[in-house]
C-alpha cells in the first residue's frame, strides 16, 4: 500500500502547487508553468497506484497504451476514467498548460477515482 500513500501524496502536491502558485482569477489560472506542473505531477500520482497494481518496480515507464490494454482487461470503467485522466492531466495540464480551473478539477477528482479503485483492488487481493 506504500505506492498509494505516493499516489496520493502527489495528488496533494498537485493541489498545492495549483493553489499556491498557480494563481487563480474568474475561473482561469494565471501561471501556465505551474498549470503544466500539476497537470504532470498529479498523472505521474496515477502511474505510481497502478504500477503498484501491476507490480512494476523498475525505473521507466510503460507507454500508455500498455496501461490501456491492462486496464481494459480488468475493468472496461477505470479503463474510461484512466483515458479522461490522460487527456486532462498528462495532454491538457501538462503539455498545453490549459489553464482551465475546470478542467484541472475534472482531472484530479478522476485521477482520485482511479487511485481509489486501485487501492480497492489491492486491500481484496491482500485479504
Amino acid at each position: 500500500m506504500k505506492n498509494i500513500q505516493e499516489a496520493h501524496r502527489y495528488i496533494d502536491n498537485a493541489k498545492e502547487v495549483l493553489r499556491d502558485k498557480a494563481g487563480k482569477e474568474e475561473g482561469a489560472y494565471k501561471d501556465r508553468k505551474y498549470v503544466k506542473m500539476a497537470g504532470h505531477t498529479a498523472y505521474s500520482g496515477v502511474l505510481v497506484a497502478l504500477d503498484g497494481l501491476f507490480g512494476i518496480k523498475k525505473k521507466g515507464r510503460k507507454s500508455v497504451l500498455w496501461y490501456q490494454e491492462e486496464l481494459g482487461k480488468l475493468d472496461r470503467k477505470v479503463l474510461s476514467t484512466f483515458n479522461i485522466v490522460y487527456d486532462t492531466l498528462h495532454l491538457s495540464m501538462a503539455y498545453d498548460g490549459n489553464l482551465s480551473v475546470d478542467i484541472a478539477n475534472v482531472g484530479l477528482r478522476e485521477a482520485e477515482k482511479i487511485i481509489n479503485w486501485v487501492e480497492t483492488k489491492q486491500e481484496l487481493v491482500s485479504n
